[in-house]
């Protein structure tokens, strides 16, 4: 018994070694291995990674419209009246003078109007008649309409006299109302400012002669802040003005100082005459440092043309087929598109045709570069900053 169990310990043995060298040759094998398929993966995908060019995109912008060139302006007051008078007299009193400014309902003359107050005293006496004779037709006309019922006058008689009560009221109705019109009159003997402003007319003086069918002005009252500007654009710029854009304000007496207006609106349809459009900007004046009715030229800083297109000139492939731009598409696929430039800006160029606002342009881009090639995007949201 012992000598078998003795004679079968030593394969048992030479099992286990064998199993342990088999492990040991395999942990052996993938510690060799496996680090060399890692580094020739990786190895394998940078290789792959660096076959694919990356570029830097930018996508075009509105150009700016040529409105470089100040443009010739006319500065208004922003409401302006003339200051008549309603009522026919002579001037008593002037209270205001030119460069005054006045609030609205403050007295800038007085008018003597003795016609016109008799006109008035007539018209309240024939008030009184017209109801003196009214009190006296309804005292009439119950008389009648009392007697009526004892047959003791006619229906005729009677429908007279009620007929005539009713005149008698229409009467005192129509003296009533005349009264009040001259009541009215009466009441601009007195000439008041219809706005805050400015006075910049005084045309009358104590004594002259008023006529409220025919006369003259007055004054002239202007509101001065704000102020109105008009100006002209030309018919090849006008779809770059828009309300809300803001313009510089020049004026030749006044160098090196700028004002800033804004649009505000437009004439809607070009000037057959001038093939020009009509611009209203305002320009605030709490100062009155600016005159209303001055000359003035205006630049406008903000205006861009929306049908125009820049594009930086380092995106530009010029090659025998014409000039191209690199263009990525969607599947970051390179398209060589022809185009077409207008002016040449410096650093940027006047698109015509050939791209539209979103497409992403390939910037210095590599002379092997071609139609259908693979790239990566290192800057997709670039934009290009026309000037």
């Amino acid at each position: 018994m012992n000598s078998n169990s003795n004679s079968s310990t030593p394969p048992i043995r030479l099992r286990r070694i064998a199993e342990i060298v088999v492990v040991l040759v395999i942990v052996g094998l993938l510690i060799g291995f496996v680090p060399r398929w890692i580094h020739r993966h990786q190895l394998r995908a940078e290789t792959r990674a660096e076959s694919v060019p990356t570029v830097d995109v930018v996508s075009p912008t509105a150009a700016k419209a040529d409105l470089g060139t100040p443009l010739p302006a006319e500065v208004q007051a922003f409401v302006e009246a003339s200051i008549h008078a309603r009522a026919s007299g002579y001037l008593k009193n002037w209270f205001v003078d030119i460069g005054e400014h006045v609030t609205n309902g403050q007295v800038l003359a007085e008018i003597d109007t003795p016609e016109l107050d008799q006109q008035l005293a007539q018209a309240r006496a024939e008030l009184d008649q017209a109801k003196a004779s009214l009190d006296l037709a309804k005292v009439t006309a119950d008389r009648w309409t009392e007697l009526l019922k004892t047959a003791s006058v006619s229906e005729q008689e009677t429908a007279e006299k009620t007929a005539d009560y009713t005149l008698k009221q229409a009467n005192v109705e129509a003296a009533r109302a005349n009264v009040q019109r001259l009541e009215d009159l009466k009441v601009f003997d007195r000439v008041t400012a219809p706005f805050d402003g400015t006075v910049t007319l005084r045309s009358t003086d104590i004594g002259q002669l008023i006529s409220a069918a025919s006369g003259p002005e007055l004054f002239r009252l202007a509101q001065t802040d704000p102020l109105r500007v008009y100006v002209r654009v030309p018919q090849p710029l006008v779809h770059a003005i828009a309300p809300g854009q803001k313009a510089e304000l020049a004026f030749q007496e006044l160098p090196g100082r700028t004002f800033e207006a804004m649009v505000t609106r437009t004439a809607g349809a070009v000037d057959p005459s001038s093939r020009t459009l009509q611009v209203e900007l305002q320009v605030p004046n709490p100062h009155g440092e600016i005159l209303a009715g001055s000359y003035a030229q205006v630049r406008f800083t903000e205006a861009t043309d929306p049908h125009g297109l820049t594009l930086s000139d380092n995106t530009l492939i010029f090659r025998a087929q014409g000039m191209q731009v690199a263009v990525v598409g969607s599947d970051n696929k390179v398209q060589l598109r022809p185009i077409k430039i207008g002016r040449d800006f410096g650093d940027v160029v006047e698109l015509l045709s050939g791209l539209q606002p979103g497409d992403r342009a390939i910037i210095n881009p590599p002379d092997s570069i071609a139609e259908g090639m693979t790239v990566q995007i290192a800057q997709p949201s670039a934009t290009n900053s026309a000037k």
